[in-house]
C-alpha cells in the first residue's frame, strides 16, 4: 500500500469514527440548536445547497439555517447582511451552524479537514491552479481556517488551500483540528470587514478587468 493510499484510508476511517461519535455525543446540542432555529426561522431547519466536492462533483451541503427568507417589495431576497439575525451570527461565530456537515462526512462527501466547499458558480472563475483545491475532499475546517479564515483575501485563501493539497498528512490534519478548537473558542476570523462573511469571488480575469475599467 502506497503512503497516499494508506493516508486516504486512515483519514476515511478517522473521519467516520470521529463524526459518528460526535453526532452521538452532541445529539443534545443538535436538538437545542434545531429547536432555536425552528423557533426563530421556521421551516426548513437545515440549509441545503449544492456545492462542488472531490473532483468538483456536486453534493448537497447541510448546515443549520442562519438567515431569514425576508424579501423586498419586488419579491427578491434581501442582502445576506440584512437577513442574518442575532441567532444566526451566534451560530456562525461558534461554528454551530456547521454541525450538520458531520452527516456529509459520514456519507463520504466531506472530510473533517480539507478546503472549504465554495459556491458552484465559482467553478468557471477558477484558474487551473485554483481548481486543484478539488483534488481532495472539502472539509469542515482546513489550513485556511486556522490561518486567518474569512479575514483573508481570496488569493491568500487559495494559496493556503493549495499548500494543504501538496502537504496533506494525518499529523497535519490533527494539528489543524487541534488549532481549530482553540480558534472557535476565540471566535477569530469569522467575517471580513464590511461583509457578513466574505465578498463574492469574481475570478482573477473578472477582477483584473474591473480594476482596469
Amino acid at each position: 500500500m502506497t503512503p497516499n493510499m494508506a493516508y486516504s484510508k486512515t483519514k476515511r476511517v478517522f473521519d467516520f469514527a470521529v463524526s459518528s461519535m460526535a453526532i452521538v455525543l452532541l445529539s443534545p446540542l443538535f436538538l437545542i440548536v434545531a429547536i432555536l432555529v425552528r423557533m426563530s426561522f421556521g421551516r426548513p431547519i437545515l440549509f441545503r445547497q449544492n456545492r462542488p466536492g472531490l473532483n468538483a462533483e456536486s453534493f448537497t451541503l447541510l448546515k443549520f439555517r442562519t438567515m431569514t427568507h425576508e424579501r423586498d417589495a419586488k419579491g427578491e431576497l434581501l442582502p445576506d447582511a440584512q437577513r442574518l439575525t442575532v441567532l444566526g451570527r451566534f451560530l456562525r461565530s461558534t461554528s454551530l451552524d456547521e454541525l450538520p456537515e458531520l452527516i456529509n462526512i459520514i456519507r463520504g462527501e466531506m472530510s473533517l479537514v480539507g478546503p472549504r466547499p465554495l459556491l458552484s458558480e465559482y467553478l468557471d472563475r477558477y484558474t487551473p491552479q485554483q481548481m486543484r483545491r478539488h483534488e481532495v475532499k472539502p472539509g469542515i475546517t482546513g489550513w485556511v481556517q486556522v490561518n486567518g479564515r474569512n479575514a483573508l483575501a481570496w488569493d491568500q485563501k487559495f494559496a493556503l488551500d493549495l499548500w494543504y493539497v501538496d502537504h496533506q498528512s494525518f499529523w497535519l490534519d490533527l494539528r489543524i483540528l487541534a488549532k481549530t478548537v482553540w480558534l472557535v473558542l476565540r471566535r477569530e476570523g469569522i467575517t471580513q470587514p464590511g461583509y457578513s462573511t466574505m465578498p463574492e469571488f469574481l475570478g482573477v480575469r473578472t477582477e483584473h478587468k474591473r480594476g482596469n475599467a
